[in-house]
């Protein structure tokens, strides 16, 4: 496993960062700022869905990028890991039923592995390099 060891943070990195542009990328661009803001008030019920809906926008597209290329890897994985703890405990799991709950356990695995990036960096292949 030792001659891998450079690649596997950049394979993870772009795992998750890659599933975070794609969230953010459908509110955006599929349902749109709108779309994405009448969803989070109808069955969400979030407050201020139109700014709801953007900081969403914003936090997963921005946070995947940065997880993606490996800038500023920590704080990114430390608000992304934030996010998925704040949108799986207050959304998904007071949801309930089986989809929900399948979204509840991404969120919190994801959590797991952004805090894992937050504890031991982004790795040598990124922007922020090996020492990060």
């Amino acid at each position: 496993m030792e001659q891998y060891r450079s690649y596997l943070p950049v394979i993870a990195r772009v795992l998750m960062g890659v599933a975070f542009i794609w969230f953010g990328y459908t509110k955006l661009f599929v349902f749109g700022p709108s779309g994405t803001a009448g969803y989070l008030a109808n069955v969400w019920h979030a407050p201020a869905p139109a700014m709801s809906a953007w900081v969403a926008i914003i936090v997963e597209i921005v946070g995947g990028l940065a997880i993606l290329v490996g800038f500023k890897t920590r704080w990114a994985a430390a608000l992304l890991a934030l996010w998925c703890l704040f949108t799986g405990f207050g959304f998904h799991l007071p949801a309930g039923g089986p989809d929900n709950l399948g979204q509840f356990f991404k969120n919190i695995t994801m959590a797991g592995g952004f805090l894992y990036v937050l504890a031991f960096g982004a790795g040598a292949w990124s922007i922020d390099g090996a020492k990060a």
